[in-house]
This record gives C-alpha cells, sequence and structure tokens, in this order.
C-alpha cells in the first residue's frame, strides 16, 4: 500500500521539486499541496495523509504551530518538519508540538525517504544534527541563558512574532489572532521582555534564527505600526 503524502511548503519552487521527486517513486502518493500553515492545518484534517513534510518558515502559520492543530486534531497523522534552521529551540518546540521527524532542508533524497519510512513505521526521524541538539539538550551541555528549557513563547506569541517579522502592522495582526491592537501591542511587549529584545529588528533575527519565517518584508531599524 503506497504511503500517502501532503507536501505543506512555502516556496513554490521547493513544493513543486519536492511533489514532483516523491510522485516518480512508486511507494508514495503525493495527495495535495499546501502553501501556507493555515491550508495545511485545513487540508490534513480533509484528505488524512499518512505523513505530512511541513515547513518549518510559512506565510499565515508557521509548521510548528501548524503541526501543533493537526496532531490534535488529528494525531494519526506523522508529521516532518523540514527546515533551514537547526536550533535547539525549533527542534525541541517540533517534537514538543507533536512532530514525528525533524529534517534540515539540505538533506539528501536518500535520507528523505528514509525519514518517511522510519516515521510510517512508528519511530521518530531526526537528521545528524537536530540529533545531536536534543542530546545535548539531554546531556546539559547547552548554556541555559541562552537555550532555556523550554521556548518561553507561548503559540499565539510565537504566531505574532512572526506576523510582525513578516510586516504586518499591529492592526493586521489583531484582525489576524483575533485580538485587540491594545492587546496585541501588549504581547509584543511581552514577547521583547522574555526574550531580552529591545528592537523589531531583534525579534525579525530571532523569528529567522527560530524557523519562524525565512524572509521578511520590513525594513531593518522598523516597525509594525500601529
Amino acid at each position: 500500500m503506497n504511503t500517502r503524502v501532503l507536501v505543506a511548503e512555502g516556496h513554490a519552487i521547493f513544493r513543486e521539486a519536492i511533489s514532483l521527486w516523491l510522485r516518480r517513486h512508486s511507494e508514495f502518493e503525493v495527495l495535495t499541496v499546501a502553501a501556507d500553515g493555515c491550508d495545511a492545518v485545513t487540508l490534513a484534517i480533509r484528505v488524512r495523509p499518512d505523513v505530512i513534510l511541513m515547513d518549518a518558515a510559512m506565510p499565515r502559520l508557521n509548521g510548528i504551530d501548524a503541526t501543533r492543530q493537526i496532531a490534535q486534531e488529528q494525531p494519526s497523522i506523522k508529521i516532518i518538519i523540514f527546515s533551514e534552521s537547526v536550533g535547539s529551540q525549533s527542534v525541541c518546540a517540533a517534537l514538543e508540538a507533536g512532530a514525528a521527524g525533524y529534517l534540515s532542508k539540505y538533506c539528501s533524497s536518500e535520507e528523505l525517504i528514509r525519514s518517511i519510512q522510519h516515521v510510517v513505521s512508528g519511530g521518530t526521524y531526526l537528521c545528524p544534527a537536530a540529533s545531536t541538539v536534543v542530546v545535548q539538550r539531554y546531556l546539559g551541555d547547552l548554556n541555559s541563558s541562552i537555550y532555556p528549557v523550554r521556548n518561553p513563547l507561548t503559540a499565539k506569541q510565537r504566531h505574532i512574532v512572526q506576523q510582525i517579522a513578516e510586516g504586518q502592522s499591529i492592526k493586521e495582526i489583531a484582525r489576524n489572532v483575533e485580538l485587540s491592537p491594545k492587546t496585541v501591542d501588549w504581547h509584543k511587549a511581552q514577547i521583547m521582555k522574555k526574550l531580552n529584545i529591545d528592537s523589531i529588528a531583534g525579534l525579525v533575527r530571532y523569528a529567522m534564527a527560530e524557523g519562524l519565517t525565512c524572509e521578511t518584508l520590513l525594513p531593518v531599524g522598523t516597525g509594525p505600526e500601529s
């Protein structure tokens, strides 16, 4: 029986390349594709694939928070996070969200196949860099002031950081997360306090380092206005 796959990737060229490559292998069936996190959640619930290849940094809703929503709704679906960043917080946040695997976007095609086969069989697959991060975290060798035990931000706060990094205004963010602009401003202040960041440029760098977004529309030195 073929492994049914949903490809959720924010960049069209990568999305098409991965889908085309998987379709060339008879053991895989690409059911559909998603260009952002919100569509990934909707399609996952609708088509119920065996595996989702999930880009960590997607518009509207990042891959880790999309993974959390899907895992809550359809825990049998195996999700492999695909990311350019293999940082401590992003790997651990992905696993805590319910991901069954974590791959670097620079992995080989053979490793991609191996990871899908492994999670379908019930295992957890981590690329070498992600495995190193998890082992170091477990052994307590990382500096706790740089790598806190848990991601300090809530899912809603990560979503707000993502949208700030993508250049959205406070009013736009408020509309997207169904909060008042005043409440979003309060969250922004709390986020910056938690992360010990004092500028919007710092928030953008944090979002990119953690795989919440891979690019920004926000010029350095400016910030979202209400």
